[in-house]
């Protein structure tokens, strides 16, 4: 009962976005103390100080590691350098997923990371999932303001029982607020912590057209800054237990602020590129959670106005190569 109670207080207070944090004020968590490896063999390696790894892709595979626990809602980092060069077809990510234990109606919260042909820069891609919605295609990507592959970033995810926030370098880039009208597909069953780095040949880079060329490789992601804030599920009592001091560390607030709001403004108005909510040749009629801001649709209807204008494509031969998707149902662009 005390456990329930201090959960409940906890998520009173997480209901909105972090307000004011950095990794200087959260708990900075081991590899061994809080992952385990996933796959990959020697493909991935723990650093001295136990707190940084690098993974790699090569011929024979690519690796990932897990957390130990599941949570239930948290704040969830890590500080990521990406390949460089030619990296088309790899993928990185870092996402949250319950699908080991709930095979047909599992949750995802993802951020991943695509490769791309030399000279042309990295995107990332967000999407979430609930009870199984892999139907329901809810992406967005974006270009960003810096190259991923010359320093360390920090990438973020928030999650509460109200919305999801994605973070780079702590600036808001998307929120995802639960609506009624989302039903089971917002996120809300306990998930673990993933990251790995994969070959995505067959959808990550224009839709396939450009894939894993292994002249390049090893490719090599390196991690470190790993944070998991937030409430891990005891797995005998099962219910959320949450971080000593989560509270003190971590301030909610209802909204993100104003200066917060204009900052994630001026980063989707200059770098995103595909949003699911303006895409008219996958959904007819915007899905029931999505908020049309109005120039923000008229510029990707300027980007691209096939998928967000709902112009025909033209074709100059009798030749039609449709768009490929992943099995998981997430349409490549």
């Amino acid at each position: 009962m005390e456990t329930l109670s201090r959960f409940l207080v906890f998520m009173s207070l997480f209901s909105g976005l972090v307000s004011g944090f950095t990794l200087q004020n959260l708990p900075i968590t081991s590899f061994e103390e809080s992952y385990m490896q996933l796959f990959g063999d020697k493909n991935l390696f723990v650093h001295k100080d136990g707190k940084s790894v690098r993974l790699t892709l090569d011929e024979r595979t690519g690796s990932g590691f897990v957390s130990n626990d599941l949570y239930l809602h948290g704040f969830f980092s890590a500080s990521i350098k990406l390949p460089s060069d030619y990296s088309a077809g790899v993928v990185v990510a870092f996402y949250m997923s319950n699908g080991d234990t709930y095979e047909k109606n599992h949750d995802e919260i993802d951020f991943e990371f695509l490769g791309n042909i030399r000279g042309r820069e990295w995107r990332i891609q967000t999407n979430i999932y609930g009870n199984g919605s892999t139907h329901l295609g809810r992406e967005e990507r974006c270009n960003l303001w810096f190259d991923p592959t010359e320093d360390y970033h920090q990438y973020s995810i928030l999650w509460s029982d109200f919305h999801i926030i994605f973070y780079v370098d702590n600036v808001p880039i998307r929120e995802v607020k639960r609506t009624s009208s989302m039903g089971g597909d917002f996120p809300s069953k306990p998930m673990s912590l993933y990251t790995t780095i994969w070959d995505g040949s067959k959808w990550a880079t224009n839709g396939g057209k450009y894939g894993v060329n292994y002249k390049y490789a090893p490719y090599i992601a390196r991690f470190s800054d790993l944070v998991l804030h937030g409430c891990a599920v005891d797995p005998i009592e099962q219910l959320p237990k949450c971080d000593e001091g989560a509270i003190e560390y971590i301030r909610a607030a209802q909204e993100i602020s104003l200066s917060e709001r204009a900052k994630m403004e001026v980063f989707r108005r200059k770098h995103m590129t595909y949003s699911y909510c303006y895409d008219r040749t996958r959904y007819k009629v915007s899905l029931p959670e999505c908020v049309v801001n109005p120039a923000e649709a008229q510029r990707l209807r300027v980007y691209d106005p096939v998928t967000f204008g709902g112009i025909p494509r033209r074709h100059r031969s009798g030749k039609h190569r449709s768009k490929r998707s992943r099995t998981d149902g997430t349409v490549s662009i």
